[in-house]
């Protein structure tokens, strides 16, 4: 048995090096350090938090280069440019998405798709939802709606110390409950409670660097794990979803939709002849559920790690309040319009965008084809990591990237300044599908807070620890407790 052990270790080491030796050089994969066997590069690598090292790896082999996260490569994109000229210019060679057994759902919806049913659910997603006021007045009143429910729950702590992170999660996730159930919950309601902690946990096991060597092994998969806690969560979310499908099918008016899973629905019943067809059962479960993890998770913790930054700086606040109070006023609810007109206030939400780094490497693309980038050749299905914090921490573009400044977003008058490397919500064709919908929702609430309280840290502000608990798939902000002192 030992003899047996021995010989495929050796024949691992073997194939691992004719792997890296064969891959690297003029005209192969990028250049990067040499692979342990079985594990890659893992082990040179700091798991907790996997930016610092590609930002190491990028100072010794420049913006392209490969690692191995076990024996298969890696292609890593690092800077403004490299990003811009995989994503965007040419984005059909780099658009498809690795799918991973973490995810536990089949590769349908519009995340981990690839190819016709990609085009096909995602150019569906957004006529669906513009048709239901994505982007317009429409949606825009619903935020406002909620956002007054949200100010509403913050005055019933009557300015006690208290965990702002359930409540900021409710704006966004109903929301996105009104797009597609046609419906909002009130905030005590259980069963709303119980959906958002699921989505809540699901980030922080993501996050994990467990979940991460899964990835890299898969058959990781078949061991205990925090892995097998996800994969539970995913089961009583599809449950909770089929419930929500069921009593829309009982329901439907095909003359009339209201809501995503109606429009959904519809176009079933269309094509259920076409024995091909892309919109299936497991497509619009799986598409929902990408809806939410999207659109709900991502804008409650960039507005959770917004207030921390606040809270640090009060000086910040006190500047949007005055924007507030000039433009807006104390007795007339903020529209979108007024943002033109609040350009510190745009400023303010950007940088805390760049500075949270939210999702620093998304999940993993692919290449769609044989590649030729910048003197190197990619092989098609070759995983390539996108390392979007590169682009929000570039020093060329932002002074001094690592401090907390609005003015990196502001010209020399005082006037908003668009940039190029806000990478926030990625982009090409693989961009945030709700991203008009994410800065609709930051902005209205953010205005709708500071025009009604002051926020009032526990500590002295210069002692408030803005540090990531966890910098991976996700940046989770560290738990705090914050006072809403109306004014």
């Amino acid at each position: 048995m030992a003899l047996f052990i021995i010989l495929g270790i050796c024949l691992s080491c073997l194939s691992l090096f004719f792997l890296w030796n064969q891959h690297h050089g003029k005209g192969k994969l990028p250049p990067g350090p040499t692979p342990f066997p079985i594990v890659g590069n893992i082990l040179q690598m700091d798991m907790k938090n996997i930016v610092k090292s590609l930002n190491m790896l990028a100072e010794e082999y420049g913006p392209v280069f490969t690692v191995y996260l076990g024996m298969k490569p890696t292609v890593v994109l690092h800077g403004y440019e490299v990003l811009k000229e995989a994503l965007v210019d040419r984005g059909d060679e780099f658009s498809d998405k690795i799918y991973t057994p973490a995810y536990f759902f089949v590769p349908t919806g519009i995340v981990f798709s690839n190819g016709e049913i990609w085009k096909q659910t995602r150019r569906f997603s957004l006529t669906v939802l513009r048709s239901m006021g994505m982007g317009k007045k429409t949606i825009e009143d619903r935020i406002q709606q909620e956002a007054l429910c949200l100010v509403k729950a913050l005055r019933k702590t009557n300015g006690s110390p208290c965990d702002p992170n359930f409540l900021l999660a409710c704006v966004p996730c109903n929301v996105i409950c009104a797009v597609i159930f046609q419906r909002r919950f009130d905030y005590n309601d259980d069963t709303f409670k119980g959906f958002m902690k699921k989505f809540q946990r699901n980030i922080e096991i993501l996050t994990s660097p467990w979940i991460q060597l899964c990835s890299a092994y898969p058959a990781l998969y078949y061991l205990p794990g925090i892995h097998n806690e996800y994969i539970k969560i995913c089961t009583e979310i599809k449950e909770f979803i089929l419930k929500e499908i069921k009593r829309h099918q009982e329901s439907l008016n095909i003359s009339s939709p209201e809501d995503f899973i109606d429009h959904f629905l519809i176009k079933m019943e269309k094509e259920k002849h076409n024995k091909n067809s892309e919109f299936t059962m497991e497509n619009l479960v799986v598409t929902i559920f990408d809806l939410f993890g999207a659109g709900t998770e991502t804008t409650s913790t960039t507005m959770k790690y917004g207030l921390l930054f606040l809270l640090k700086h009060p000086e910040v606040t006190a500047k949007i309040q005055e924007e507030i109070g000039q433009v807006i006023g104390r007795h007339r609810s903020p529209c979108m319009q007024d943002k033109n007109q609040m350009p510190y206030t745009n400023a303010v939400l950007h940088e805390i965008q760049r500075c949270i780094d939210l999702v620093p490497i998304p999940l993993p693309h692919k290449t769609a084809q044989d590649v030729e980038f910048r003197g190197y050749h990619i092989p098609k299905d070759t995983s390539v990591m996108t390392c979007l914090t590169s682009a929000l921490n570039d020093d060329k573009e932002f002074p001094h990237p690592e401090k907390f400044d609005p003015g990196h977003f502001l010209d020399e008058r005082g006037n908003f300044k668009k940039s190029d490397y806000f990478m926030a919500f990625s982009a090409g064709r693989r961009a945030c599908l709700g991203e008009g919908l994410a800065r609709m929702e930051l902005f209205l609430t953010l205005t709708n807070i500071l025009q009604h309280f002051t926020l009032k840290p526990l500590v002295n502000p210069e002692d408030i620890d803005t540090t990531p608990v966890q910098k991976g798939l996700f940046s989770l902000p560290p738990s705090y407790e914050i006072c809403f002192i109306p004014v």
